[in-house]
């Protein structure tokens, strides 16, 4: 069995351990948290999940918002705005264990690519991360295979993160994403021996 394989069902079987305690947190126990910031150890924390992008029925989940007066006319949409709250599953099929929600915007940015700003909030909501996000900005050129995104941020667990967001599709119809995260953060007293 090949070690990613290893980690993803790690990764599936952790996260399907609902705890009750989740990552918010009062004002005191953050100055706290920073206060012993200087003493925290970073640690790398390793997801794979998949993102549902639905863009019509029942189940939608992604609405265009805004165009430009070019749009319609440019050959990468460009001005084109998406706004979109998606489920974020374990496994590809959408009614596979649900972790959390990918919500965000994009909008195509480029005159001569299909090439899309994205802002995602990864909101988690299962098991030692419930409660806790991450937040993804970066430029999505949709016709590549693999796409790069920066971690710029987070909460909860992964206060003060940072990293990469790998991404590709996993239909060739691109409603399903496949992410692979690499996320440098603080270790966390509640969660200090923990793997993901």
């Amino acid at each position: 069995m090949k070690k990613e394989h290893v980690v993803l069902m790690l990764c599936t079987i952790v996260i399907a351990i609902p705890l009750v305690q989740s990552a918010f947190e009062g004002p005191n126990e953050v100055k706290e948290w920073f206060e012993e910031l200087p003493v925290k150890k970073q640690k790398v924390t390793r997801l794979h999940f998949y993102l549902h992008d639905v863009f019509s029925g029942p189940t939608q989940s992604a609405y265009p918002v805004f165009t430009s007066n070019i749009t319609s006319t440019s050959i990468s949409n460009f001005g084109l705005g998406v706004i979109f709250d998606d489920l974020l599953t374990v496994e590809p099929d959408i009614g596979s264990m649900t972790i959390g929600r990918g919500q965000g915007l994009a909008t195509s940015a480029a005159f001569e690519e299909t090439r899309f700003l994205q802002v995602i909030n990864f909101v988690f909501t299962q098991g030692k991360l419930n409660g806790s996000t991450l937040q993804v900005l970066g430029t999505n050129p949709l016709h590549n295979q693999v796409r790069e995104l920066s971690i710029v941020g987070g909460t909860g667990f992964f206060r003060l993160a940072r990293g990469t967001a790998t991404l590709s599709n996993y239909t060739t119809s691109s409603s399903i994403r496949q992410y692979d995260i690499l996320v440098l953060h603080y270790e966390s007293k509640r969660c200090q021996n923990c793997y993901i």
